[in-house]
């Protein structure tokens, strides 16, 4: 980084100090800043699981989230165009994932689609309609303090790549939420394309009034990300990462920041 500063004469003179300071540093005090770092974003995730486990040792009834593993059953999404893999795989092994997160941190956790079936019934005409009401009706059965369908990306272009969160426009809570998320997935190591939270018109953020997000983990026709997504490393990753986001919010919103 490179800083200037307007001398008397109106011209613009280079300030260097930083580099030179930097290049002053040892390994080893490089690797303390990096450590204090990753100790930093530790002791943040871990407030946020005392703050959710407190509440249930005070008598606060826990709050509920509703994870929603998308598509299932004979519709299985997009597909990767490396590994042939089906999106609902994905989502399904990232929404276990997600909630084994939330139910460590205290939380209560509902699954619209615990398994690989979808939620249609039998799979005549007008199945996907009744698998979308099936799951806006466990939605509103719960209450939740918020609801998380997770899904995976496709685009023509192979090129883009990267998680991009979804939130409906006239809900202002779920934009917070979808900033919080998004904000925590920009920060992973692997993001190489920061995405702002984006507004989208899909059922499953027009169905209910809860802070309710879509969150695209990546982008299954870019050959990194299905390379990413399809590992389990990976996919934990994320888990932690979208739990993080998901407690920032709610955080926030119990202590009116």
């Amino acid at each position: 980084m490179r800083r200037f500063f307007r001398a008397s004469g109106g011209k613009f003179v280079r300030i260097a100090a930083y580099n030179i300071c930097m290049k002053k540093l040892s390994a080893k005090h490089r690797i303390l800043l990096a450590c204090g770092a990753v100790a930093a974003a530790l002791a943040f995730t871990v407030g946020m699981c005392v703050y959710a486990l407190a509440r249930t040792a005070s008598g606060i009834s826990r709050m509920t989230i509703v994870i929603d593993a998308g598509h299932g059953g004979i519709d299985g999404g997009v597909v990767g165009r490396k590994t042939g893999t089906k999106e609902s795989d994905i989502n399904l092994s990232v929404s276990r994932l997600l909630q084994t997160e939330f139910e460590e941190a205290g939380f209560l956790v509902v699954q619209t689609r615990p398994t690989e079936a979808g939620l249609y019934g039998a799979a005549t005409a007008g199945y996907k309609k009744r698998d979308m009401q099936r799951r806006a009706e466990i939605i509103h059965e719960n209450a939740p303090a918020a609801v998380i369908s997770v899904h995976q990306n496709f685009f023509p272009v192979s090129s883009r790549r990267g998680a991009q969160v979804f939130f409906r426009e006239t809900n202002e809570l779920s934009h917070t939420l979808a900033c919080s998320i998004q904000t925590a997935l920009n920060e992973m190591p692997e993001c190489v394309e920061r995405s702002e939270a984006l507004k989208g018109d899909y059922y499953m953020l027009n169905c209910n009034d809860y802070p309710s997000v879509i969150v695209e983990c990546g982008f299954l026709s870019n050959a990194a990300d299905e390379a990413l997504l399809v590992t389990r490393e990976y996919q934990k990753r994320l888990a932690e990462v979208i739990c993080r986001g998901t407690i920032a919010f709610l955080a926030a919103g119990a202590t009116g920041d």
